[in-house]
């Protein structure tokens, strides 16, 4: 381990990231997730809904 691997605070910046990698989602993963499973106003981004499809079916069912 070098200098460079540990903070003036004394953290080790390698372990540091190693932990980051296994604790899951980032932010903005979980936004992406929330807005995907529960709907919501704003996210049309991370919408996979082909509108087209649905307003075909909706008008076939007329």
């Amino acid at each position: 381990m070098s200098d460079k691997d540990i903070t003036v605070a004394g953290t080790n910046i390698s372990s540091v990231k190693s932990l980051n990698s296994q604790s899951g989602m980032s932010y903005n993963e979980a936004k992406a997730f929330i807005a995907r499973t529960t709907g919501g106003h704003g996210t049309k981004k991370y919408s996979t809904t082909d509108v087209g499809k649905v307003r075909r079916e909706i008008q076939g069912k007329k």
